[in-house]
């Protein structure tokens, strides 16, 4: 028999009802990923918190490492056209 240890670890996102985005919520094991999805409804959204979940396996996300944020980040800070203070807004835009 194996235990709930040797499960795959699934990240769970939530997309609450005033949210637009999924946020993290937390981590769980789970066999597959419907019962990943059946256990995060059980766990993360026990008080109708949540309109949509997301589950997705641990060994799926990469990410960047906060030790090296100035190398990685640096390049965008060469580029000022991604700024928006070179453009001028249009006399009849509203929503901008």
């Amino acid at each position: 028999m194996t235990s709930s240890t040797d499960w795959p670890l699934w990240e769970v996102f939530v997309r609450s009802r005033r949210g637009l985005s999924h946020t993290h919520a937390g981590s769980l094991h789970a066999p597959d990923a419907n019962m990943a999805l059946r256990n995060a409804r059980d766990l993360y959204t026990r008080r109708n918190e949540g309109v949509s979940l997301w589950v997705v396996p641990s060994t799926a996300i990469t990410a960047s490492s906060p030790d090296e944020k100035d190398s990685f980040f640096e390049p965008a800070g060469d580029k000022p056209y991604r700024h928006p203070t070179f453009y001028e807004i249009p006399e009849g835009v509203k929503h901008l």
